[in-house]
C-alpha cells in the first residue's frame, strides 16, 4: 500500500527522530472530560491540602526545581 503525502512526511520525520536516538512512546493520562473527574480531583486536592507536611514538601520541590534556567534555585528558608 502506497503512503499518502502526509503519511510519507510523518514516516520521514519519525525516521529522523529515530536516527537521533529517540523512540516513540505512548502514555495514558486521565480523561479530564470523564464524569467524576472534577470531583475526584477536588477530593485529592483537599487531602493534600489537609496534610501538615504539604508546605514543607512544596518548599522542597520549589528548591530543587528550575523555573528559569538563567536563575539558580532560591535557597529554602528553613535550611
Amino acid at each position: 500500500m502506497a503512503q499518502s503525502g502526509v503519511g510519507s512526511r510523518v514516516a520521514a520525520y519519525r525516521a529522523q527522530l529515530r536516527a537521533r536516538g529517540l523512540r516513540p512512546i505512548q502514555i495514558w493520562v486521565p480523561d479530564t472530560r470523564a464524569p467524576g473527574f472534577a470531583a475526584e480531583a477536588r477530593r485529592q486536592s483537599r487531602l493534600v491540602d489537609s496534610d501538615g507536611e504539604f508546605t514543607e514538601v512544596m518548599g522542597l520541590l520549589e528548591d530543587v526545581s528550575v523555573f528559569d534556567e538563567d536563575e539558580p534555585p532560591a535557597p529554602h528558608a528553613s535550611r
